[in-house]
């Protein structure tokens, strides 16, 4: 296998569209987040028979996310891996890679309102979890580093700590953020 990129940039609009499925989104984040599963362990996670859970695999690994590992010890089931250390969708274009975009968007804040669902009412946690939502008057370049500096304070924490490698008191903690512009582009005076 060849060795991991540092991240995997989606623009086609067709690979977005790929990303947008419930099931798929479930399974890239589990993979780029450490673990290599086999098809059917895959399938368990969410809810699908094998056989369907290999045909998302395999449209995955199409569009360069994903890749098979080596192969397991009994050599009957070949696990699968992330194909970078992370995963960046470009969608600015528009037409379609932008409606692809807003597709795998939605699909991935809805995963986020199933996990503050799914929170146990005595989560001793329960004190991190938290959504902000603010509007800030920014102009381009601020906008520039502000959406740099979320992303540098994400790689920060993450630390290349993974499903096995983190430590033991160690819980993890899903966070989603977004940068919109919105209005009207203001014009230069």
């Amino acid at each position: 296998m060849a060795k991991k990129k540092p991240a995997v940039v989606i623009t086609d609009p067709r690979a977005i569209r790929a990303l947008a499925h419930p099931a798929r989104q479930r399974v890239i984040d589990e993979l780029y987040n450490g673990r290599v599963l086999t098809a059917t362990e895959c399938a368990e996670l969410v809810g699908l028979t094998p056989s369907a859970m290999s045909y998302h695999l395999r449209a995955l690994e199409k569009w360069g996310i994903l890749e098979r590992a080596e192969e397991s010890a009994d050599g009957r089931e070949r696990p699968w891996r992330a194909r970078a250390s992370s995963l960046r969708i470009d969608s600015t274009s528009a037409g379609a890679g932008r409606l692809a975009g807003q597709a795998i968007m939605r699909s991935a804040v809805n995963g986020v309102l199933e996990q503050f669902q799914d929170m146990a009412d005595d989560d001793p946690w329960d004190d991190v979890s938290m959504m902000s939502r603010t509007r800030l008057w920014l102009t381009h370049e601020e906008a520039v580093r502000f959406s740099k500096e979320l992303n540098d304070l994400v790689e920060r924490f993450k630390k290349k700590r993974t499903q096995s490698d983190h430590p033991a008191a160690a819980r993890q903690i899903s966070s989603l953020y977004a940068v919109v512009p919105i209005g009207k582009v203001p014009e230069e005076s």
